[in-house]
């Protein structure tokens, strides 16, 4: 779709900088149907996005940004305690304490899996979905989670209930992810919440009518195999304390195992080249 009027005839800044916006919110940036001018205005638009994003999420930090996406990422996908990252960083000549990187890791996971998913691979419409156990606070949670037939995250959702209004949300929330393709087929365990949750979302129209449910338990390994990763990382963590950095620390879980699975649009899927992938989506240089 091409935008013909021109809005910058008139020599009006403020014009431009909404065309900027404007285009940037509601489509793709086709560089064929856009004039030089135009083109020019939406990356310096994006730009500018992308600076001021980089100032006000490090803002106030006493430590260089590539060092807190450093130790985040490393707690995010590694086996590792806020300890032995404490530890680590000694080594490299940098005195940290151990709840400064769980500060980190609370508020920047959930950025992670917010700029990993505009870059992931479309998913297929075969979905897995099961759920899993993670106690937060001495009380067992519920981690609904998703998987095509070939293996990719579809999406995941933290819920205290495990009941079809839970299943519900969750189905809700992968249906709004970019990259996940309505299903055709779903298949599930024998969780009675999931046939209710799929046929009310068909009445709503967010599923189509001709979506299947399939009850084949083999089928659902591939899910069940998926969930090893999460609970393997969750378990070295020694527990949650509340709803919320569950919340923060798994969003940042599942971004980096999705970034592991190479859900992602890289062409060369090597670790050094995610990690620059990972620096370029907070605005930082290679």
């Amino acid at each position: 779709m091409v935008w013909k009027r021109k809005i910058y005839s008139n020599g009006n800044i403020i014009s431009l900088i909404l065309f900027g916006w404007f285009w940037c919110k509601n489509f793709e940036v086709d560089e064929n149907g856009l004039s030089n001018l135009e083109i020019l205005i939406v990356l310096l638009y994006k730009r500018c996005v992308i600076s001021m994003e980089k100032e006000n999420l490090f803002k106030w930090k006493h430590y260089q940004p590539d060092i807190i996406l450093l130790t985040v990422r490393w707690y995010l996908r590694y086996n590792l305690s806020f300890r032995d990252l404490v530890e680590m960083m000694e080594e490299r000549g940098l005195f940290l304490v151990h709840t400064t990187i769980m500060r980190w890791v609370h508020q920047y996971g959930p950025e992670f899996d917010k700029r990993i998913r505009r870059h992931l691979k479309q998913t297929n419409n075969s979905w897995r979905v099961d759920e899993t156990y993670i106690k937060v606070k001495g009380q067992w949670m519920y981690l609904y989670r998703a998987v095509d037939s070939e293996g990719n995250t579809i999406d995941f959702y933290l819920s205290k209930s495990r009941n079809h209004k839970a299943a519900k949300r969750f189905f809700k929330k992968a249906l709004r992810s970019f990259h996940v393709s309505k299903p055709r087929i779903i298949t599930v365990d024998k969780n009675p919440a999931y046939p209710i949750a799929i046929e009310q979302l068909k009445k709503e129209k967010r599923i189509p009518i001709g979506t299947k449910i399939r009850r084949i338990k083999y089928l659902n390994n591939i899910v069940e195999q998926d969930h090893r990763f999460i609970k393997k990382r969750i378990r070295s963590m020694l527990g949650f304390k509340s709803y919320k950095t569950s919340a923060s620390i798994l969003s940042g879980v599942e971004a980096m195992h999705m970034v592991k699975k190479e859900q992602n649009d890289l062409q060369d899927q090597s670790v050094q080249n995610q990690n620059i992938f990972i620096n370029q989506l907070f605005g930082l240089t290679a």
